[in-house]
């Protein structure tokens, strides 16, 4: 018995992220478009202001409590 052989294609499949940016430049003007990435951007910098925000408190609360 000889094994069969056989070929394999692997194709990427795309993200939720990549499949809801295409249908998004599809369905948006260009100017709708960016005031979304622009958003976007914004709300991940007000995220990584917080998380630094807390990362000094932290800082400030344990040289505090070394000192008193």
């Amino acid at each position: 018995m000889q094994a069969a052989t056989s070929s394999v294609r692997a194709t990427a499949i795309p993200s939720v992220t990549d499949a809801l940016r295409a249908v998004e430049s599809l369905l948006l003007s260009r100017g709708q478009h960016t005031a979304r990435r622009n958003a976007w951007t914004s709300v991940l910098e007000d995220r990584r202001r917080a998380k630094d925000r807390t990362e000094t408190q932290h800082v400030v609360e344990a040289v505090a409590t070394r000192t008193s």
